[in-house]
């Protein structure tokens, strides 16, 4: 497996020198950020980044993400268009070498917490979900990290009644015609196409939430036959609810060839379902990070890793849950689990 960073560009404060120095990390995964949801990525971009990333002794092999426009979600509007323009920018991704690209079909919102910089008994900063803080949350003014934030209070409302309306079939049934219409592309041009699943796995503000369990990533991959139609298996989303057995979703889907990305981080759930982001370390949280890796190099898992979201340590500021020193120490904690099970 190839461990890499996720880097946000020439204005991310973690540098593609800082993360080339980190031993076992050989590539990173990044994105075009200044580029409107929905428009073709042009070529001569793609190369840019490439060659900037190339040029500091590293790989780019996956692009997180790709996002998609929430009129494809949904299907009104201008959202044919959309959908040909994401099949030509798949094509100008793989002319560029990329192998994988990650992205993800939640409503409206990406991963959602209370807060993004909690203080923790160490005295670490963390992100966080508190349940009865997300219930009294408006979502109409949230932004975090990552997040398109080009929209207005009123088009968030608009879109919160649109997704409320659709429902869970609906969302579904747009899904399969958003996967029936790039898959194909997407394996003549031998990119794997990995969605993220919903972070958290269950509705929010009354939207609909789908990619969040064992019983609907089957039904995802059920959509198309193809192993080019796989999964982004993080288990800072997924492992954040008691219902989902990481190690076992590994197994299974690693098995069957469908995970082509990985994102490993540790969560602390708390009594009421609320969470916390924790260090990677194992007991520091609730995930079994050794039984984790132990069922990747069982299955074979020979694609693309990262360790996810770390704390802010060491007085370090930056993109809340992307800075450099809590996700190295995670990187080659994670590093050091492969060692010792390959027996090196």
């Amino acid at each position: 497996m190839k461990m890499t960073f996720r880097w946000y560009g020439q204005d991310d404060p973690v540098t593609l020198t800082y993360i080339k120095q980190i031993p076992n990390v050989t590539g990173v995964v990044s994105a075009i950020y200044d580029i409107p949801v929905g428009e073709v990525w042009p070529l001569e971009r793609i190369q840019e980044l490439k060659e900037v990333v190339n040029q500091a002794g590293l790989e780019l092999e996956v692009i997180e993400s790709v996002p998609v426009h929430e009129d494809i979600k949904l299907k009104r509007g201008d959202y044919q268009r959309y959908i040909d323009n994401y099949k030509q920018t798949i094509k100008n991704l793989s002319k560029c070498g990329i192998k994988c690209i990650c992205y993800n079909f939640m409503p409206v919102f990406d991963w959602t917490r209370s807060s993004i910089d909690h203080l923790l008994e160490d005295g670490s900063q963390a992100l966080v979900y508190y349940k009865n803080e997300v219930d009294k949350l408006d979502p109409t003014k949230l932004t975090l990290p990552g997040w398109d934030a080009s929209y207005s209070p009123e088009e968030v409302t608009e879109l919160i009644e649109a997704y409320q309306q659709l429902g869970e079939e609906g969302l579904w049934k747009n899904l399969q015609y958003f996967i029936e219409e790039i898959i194909p592309v997407a394996s003549s041009c031998d990119v794997n196409m990995a969605i993220h699943p919903d972070d958290p796995p269950w509705s929010i503000f009354g939207i609909p939430r789908i990619v969040t369990n064992e019983e609907n990533l089957d039904r995802f991959l059920s959509l198309y036959d193809d192993t080019h139609h796989g999964l982004t298996l993080c288990s800072g989303s997924l492992g954040c609810a008691t219902f989902n057995d990481m190690p076992h979703l590994i197994r299974k889907y690693g098995k069957q060839k469908r995970i082509h990305f990985a994102h490993v981080r540790n969560i602390k759930i708390l009594e009421d379902g609320s969470f916390e982001e924790s260090a990677h370390y194992s007991s520091c949280g609730s995930l079994d990070m050794v039984e984790m890796m132990k069922a990747y190099i069982e299955t074979g898992f020979d694609g693309y890793i990262r360790p996810d979201h770390g704390r802010m340590i060491w007085g370090e500021t930056g993109k809340p849950g992307y800075g450099l020193y809590d996700r190295a120490l995670g990187a080659m904690y994670l590093g050091g689990i492969i060692d010792a099970l390959k027996g090196k």
